[in-house]
């Protein structure tokens, strides 16, 4: 079965996808209701996308979506998985799912910056978003 390439500036939906930086991309309903979207990255067994800087980026961002789960009282299995196999869960009508697949996208291709803008919006509803332990993630910090 051949996939197309998700483009990141293109509209998204529900599918399969291979993804700009040579992963799988999953986008679908995470329960019957359609109240979360799950969102899954498997890298394929590609060691480049597991680096400590990609987890750390990928474990934010999956924090700071999680922070509107918390806030709306809804509880759900883990919003994320680290290693080749990312699963991300979104409540439907908080994040953008354009936003946050374009977020997953620029992290796999190096790049925090939209990342970061989610993370600035949650921390601004909410509360801090924790960061992974010994780790300095200061392009996620700006945001431009």
């Amino acid at each position: 079965m051949k996939l197309p390439l998700i483009h990141p500036y293109a509209p998204v939906k529900a599918g399969r996808y291979v993804t700009p930086g040579g992963g799988r991309l999953t986008i679908g309903k995470a329960d019957e209701n359609a109240v979360h979207l799950r969102i899954t990255l498997d890298h394929l067994g590609c060691p480049a996308q597991c680096v400590e800087e990609k987890d750390a980026a990928f474990r934010r961002l999956a924090l700071a979506v999680e922070g509107y789960c918390v806030h709306a009282g809804c509880r759900h299995h883990a919003a994320f998985t680290d290693g080749v196999f990312r699963h991300f869960e979104l409540l439907n009508g908080t994040v953008s799912l354009v936003a946050f697949v374009r977020a997953v996208l620029a992290i796999e291709l190096g790049d925090v910056i939209p990342a970061g803008r989610i993370v600035k919006e949650s921390e601004a509803r909410f509360e801090p978003v924790p960061r992974p332990e010994g780790s300095d993630e200061e392009g996620q910090e700006e945001v431009t």
